[in-house]
């Protein structure tokens, strides 16, 4: 079979499951991490013949796909930000609002050099370690409750030649004794209500505890982490979330109530309410 035949058989397969753009997209990236080349060689070789043991890798790939198991999870490995992130069912996969959310805090850098971060509820540790990487003399901290995906973590941090302490703690009971000047969090939002909009991709291979909260208390991560900041934020310090695109408003709420100033809810690329960034009121 050549790559433009394995090319067709691939993307029809997936048409049913994914739709025909991203069924393509699936394509191309399994091409890319299997070969080694870019889109542009991959292009070129068309007619290329597959040896037996490539051709089963693709199909390999393929029948995981039509299972619904994420690509990420398959080469166990993602990209954020420039880097890339090893990947498991104990972490959520670094999605695209996230990486808007950390281009945003290095935005706000720019006039404001932080010099200590906590990330709460870490994950692949994408937000913490990007955030080591590119601020200068940055003190990072990264917490989570899993030591699962600490250990996922940890190896990323290695990986990519960050300095981060982790934490293995609850944030809804956790004190602490240090201070920041930047707190960052994206917490589980996902209501019980929104679970029967999402792609078993995700249902099926991604952690739980790192996605959903009660329909009653939505908020329950993003309120303890604002009493958290309320206590152990420098008086200029800066508080950015992630957060649910339909509790903005309740968000902001909930930070005016709790002494937070400069609130500011930022859409995403796809104009969703996607982030929030605050500071302590003066």
């Amino acid at each position: 079979m050549t790559l433009k035949q394995l090319e067709t058989y691939f993307i029809d397969e997936l048409i049913p499951v994914y739709g025909s753009d991203e069924a393509a997209q699936l394509f191309y990236l399994t091409a890319e991490h299997i070969s080694g080349l870019n889109r542009s060689a991959l292009i070129l070789k068309n007619d290329f013949q597959l040896d037996a043991k490539t051709e089963d890798a693709y199909k390999n790939t393929l029948s995981a796909l039509t299972e619904g198991k994420p690509l990420q999870h398959i080469f166990e490995e993602a990209w954020f930000y420039g880097l890339k992130f090893r990947v498991n069912s104990s972490v959520l996969i670094p999605r695209p609002e996230t990486e808007e959310l950390v281009h945003w805090i290095l935005e706000t850098a720019s006039g404001f050099p932080f010099s200590h971060l906590l990330d709460v509820g870490t994950g692949t540790g994408c937000i913490a370690i990007t955030l080591q990487k590119k601020l200068d003399s940055v003190k990072a901290e990264a917490m989570d409750i899993s030591s699962d995906a600490l250990m996922i973590a940890k190896q990323n941090a290695v990986a990519n030649e960050a300095d981060i302490a982790f934490i293995q703690a609850d944030i809804l009971g956790y004190e602490g004794i240090e201070s920041y000047d930047l707190i960052v969090s994206n917490p589980p939002y996902i209501t019980p209500k929104e679970r029967q909009e999402m792609h078993q991709n995700v249902l099926g291979y991604e952690p739980e505890l790192a996605l959903f909260v009660t329909e009653e208390n939505p908020l329950i991560f993003y309120k303890s982490i604002a009493d958290f900041a309320v206590r152990h934020l420098d008086a200029r310090g800066f508080l950015f979330f992630e957060i649910n695109e339909y509790l903005g408003k309740e968000m902001i709420e909930m930070l005016e109530d709790k002494g937070f100033a400069n609130i500011h809810l930022k859409k995403d690329m796809q104009g969703k309410d996607r982030m929030i960034r605050c500071n302590k009121a003066q």
